[in-house]
């Protein structure tokens, strides 16, 4: 009995030994000093600020818009506020894809978070003055100041008062920074000209640029080929 007793007495003492050597340390993963052979979580979980970005994130623009970040605002672990500075690479005049920066320190370290910028060339884009040079001569006569106006579709554009002997109407569609011009025939009194044409138009929005193929079989001023026209906003 007395034997049994003291196995008892020993068994006990193992146990609590083994309990009491568990091993202490931060268990939160988002911790900057997590420990992930940590059996017991002791207390000591430090965080780096917590960014949330104000506002839409991505923001879509077009070229020339205006443009304001929402910010962001940053809080401690214990809901006290922190500092943000921004950093922004928004071009806010020519198309492309920017990040806009946000920083917050505290004592356990850095936290950063980004919103990306989208500066589109849409369809405001298109509906403003252009002037027209080319090198078409006769035989596609453009006008110099032709008419751009909304399509049916957010990707549609209506170009009227092609041509200076007589007008017409041009329709095309938009995606990003090509234009594409269907085929498409204009009849007059003494033949008909049928045309197409396929252009783009520069980051900044402000220079299109369109290679028309064309047939053109009016009397004098009659003629086929290829010629390029650049549209160039006023």
């Amino acid at each position: 009995m007395k034997t049994y007793l003291s196995l008892l007495a020993l068994s006990a003492l193992l146990i609590g030994t083994t309990a009491s050597c568990k091993k202490k340390g931060c268990m939160d993963q988002d911790a900057v000093n997590f420990n992930s052979e940590a059996k017991k979580d002791d207390g000591t979980c430090k965080f780096t600020p917590t960014i949330t970005v104000n506002g839409v994130n991505p923001a879509n623009i077009n070229v020339g818009d205006s443009y304001t970040d929402a910010g962001a605002t940053a809080t401690n672990k214990d809901g006290s506020a922190v500092n943000v500075s921004t950093n922004s690479q928004v071009d806010a005049n020519t198309k492309g894809t920017y990040l806009v920066t946000y920083t917050a320190t505290n004592e356990n370290g850095t936290t950063t978070a980004t919103r990306t910028v989208n500066v589109n060339i849409g369809q405001d884009n298109w509906l403003v003055t252009w002037a027209v040079a080319s090198d078409c001569g006769n035989s596609l006569p453009l006008a110099a100041a032709p008419v751009f106006t909304a399509g049916a579709g957010a990707n549609e554009l209506i170009i009227d008062n092609m041509f200076n002997i007589f007008g017409g109407t041009a329709n095309a569609t938009i995606n990003g920074n090509n234009i594409n011009i269907p085929t498409q025939t204009i009849d007059v009194t003494l033949g008909q000209v049928t045309f197409s044409g396929v252009g783009s138009i520069n980051n900044q929005a402000n220079t299109i640029t369109i290679t028309y193929t064309y047939d053109n079989t009016i009397p004098i001023i009659g003629g086929s080929g290829t010629c390029v026209a650049t549209y160039t906003k006023q």
